[in-house]
């Protein structure tokens, strides 16, 4: 997976109609065999780095050396009959750019041609004719990580910058790109790798250096790159909702507006609501943005006992939202005294992030959101001690308490008031687990600091580094490598 030593070729945009799509090629043979498709004014050959050249794509001549394309394997499905050699296929720009000034810091060819259906799936197959071979999802990616233009984290910030559904998403990825998370584990990896080199030396040279305790300032460097790992883990939470989204599920018995509830958040009247309880049956679902990240809420049948056989069966699917949600609105008839169905629902949500909305706020109340913050955690037969759930008066007919209502669920789901430690933060779960046991091994370092021997604090320190470099890359092996970029396009 890792050879670096033929050329590779990539449709680097998507299909369907649109004003351009780009060919990407690279590799120690781009210019060559760039040559062998493109006719202009100027050989590419011969072209400098970051220029552009007009002229037109055509097919191969039939005397092109084929042993290039030998153990190449077969072009892409569906390609075009080969034309005959020089038959035109596209007008095209060709930009060039020399090693080490690209992407991957090959050398690096890319057709701008036409959009559409086969412009481009023309252009790739005659490049494969040439000689270069089809790149595997992620290899442009890949290279550029593995020739040292950018580390593992800005690598998976690639993805992400494709994968970005929200502004926020967009923001995150471009800022890991960019190498802000990079340097902060950088820095700190630099200062855990000073205390193990200090450690050590203590321990090889004990008589030379006055002991093999750990020092006071080794102990103090430990615990502030503990604090830091701490920070960037604090709101990981955040950061994975801005970068991959999340399930909400709104619950609750029948008619107590879950339906109305839902049309308001989403501004459209994508469920159905009637006054005949067990109206909805099935889970409806529909995407929004809420500060920043794209929030799919869902619809679901209300719970109740002696349900029929198919209300049942909605039963069921709301019960599998539940559990497949990020958080739960519970929303609850105000109108109206809380009921066995609403004590039966509070204990089902114990332990998960709930937020009450307090519904029909237009009506007379019989329940208030007070009331129901206090019976939440006692009235409704939840653990002792539990948190009351932050509540929300709203009215799903009338608009009333739906900003509110907003901003609740977003302070639920982690934003918080300030903005500034998201691009400090850590969104990828893979970053997540690997710092999470960066900071374990911190804490028994620094734990071990005054009573364990200096090699068992060397150790916990050396296994902090292997963790961060996980996420960098500098301690990543070839099958993690190839399960990340295995997740990328081809193309990127």
């Amino acid at each position: 997976m890792l050879g670096l030593d033929d050329t590779i070729a990539a449709v680097a945009t998507g299909g369907g109609p649109a004003g351009l799509a780009v060919v990407r090629l690279s590799g120690g043979d781009a210019l060559r065999l760039a040559d062998q498709v493109f006719r202009g004014a100027t050989r590419l050959s011969d072209a400098g780095s970051h220029t552009l050249h007009h002229g037109w794509a055509t097919w191969p001549d039939r005397g092109v050396d084929r042993s290039r394309r030998a153990g190449k394997g077969p072009a892409p499905a569906g390609e075009a009959v080969a034309p005959a050699g020089g038959a035109r296929l596209d007008e095209v720009v060709v930009s060039v750019f020399r090693a080490p000034r690209s992407y991957t810091r090959e050398d690096v060819v890319e057709f701008s041609c036409h959009g559409g259906e086969w412009p481009a799936r023309r252009i790739r197959a005659a490049l494969l004719e040439a000689g270069a071979r089809l790149a595997r999802p992620g290899e442009f990616t890949l290279r550029a990580f593995l020739s040292g233009r950018i580390d593992l984290a800005q690598a998976e910030a690639v993805a992400d910058l494709i994968q970005a559904s929200t502004a926020r998403a967009h923001e995150l990825a471009l800022s890991q790109l960019a190498g802000d998370l990079s340097r902060t584990l950088n820095g700190l990896a630099e200062r855990i790798a000073d205390a193990a080199a200090e450690v050590e030396a203590r321990v090889d040279f004990a008589e030379d250096v006055g002991g093999a305790e750990v020092p006071p300032h080794v102990v103090t460097a430990i615990g502030a790159a503990h604090r830091g790992l701490a920070e960037l883990l604090a709101g990981a939470h955040w950061a994975r909702a801005v970068r991959e989204g999340v399930r909400v599920a709104l619950v609750g018995r029948p008619n107590v507006g879950k339906s109305s509830l839902f049309n308001a958040l989403v501004g459209e009247p994508r469920a159905i609501v009637t006054p005949i309880p067990g109206t909805t049956r099935d889970r409806v679902s529909e995407a929004i943005e809420l500060a920043g990240i794209r929030v799919t809420l869902s619809d679901t049948a209300g719970l109740r006992d002696g349900a029929g056989p198919v209300e049942t069966m909605g039963i069921a699917i709301t019960e599998q939202a539940i559990d497949g949600s990020a958080a739960v609105l519970w929303v609850v008839d105000g109108s109206v005294p809380l009921g066995r169905e609403d004590c039966s629902l509070a204990r089902r949500l114990e332990g998960r992030r709930v937020l009450a909305a307090l519904n029909k706020c237009d009506r007379p109340a019989v329940v208030r959101d007070a009331d129901l913050a206090r019976s939440s955690a006692v009235d409704l037969g939840r653990s002792s001690g539990a948190e009351p759930w932050p509540v929300v008066a709203v009215s799903a007919t009338r608009g009333d308490g739906l900003e509110a209502l907003r901003a609740a669920l977003a302070k639920l789901l982690g934003a918080g008031e300030d903005e500034r430690a998201l691009a400090a933060s850590v969104g990828n779960p893979r970053h997540v687990e690997a710092l999470g046991r960066a900071r374990e091994a911190l804490g028994r370092a620094a734990g071990a600091a005054g009573a364990a021997p200096g090699e068992i604090v060397a150790l916990e320190l050396r296994e902090a580094l292997e963790a961060i470099g996980e996420v960098t890359g500098r301690s990543a092996g070839e099958d993690l490598l190839e399960r990340i970029f295995a997740r990328f396009c081809i193309g990127k």
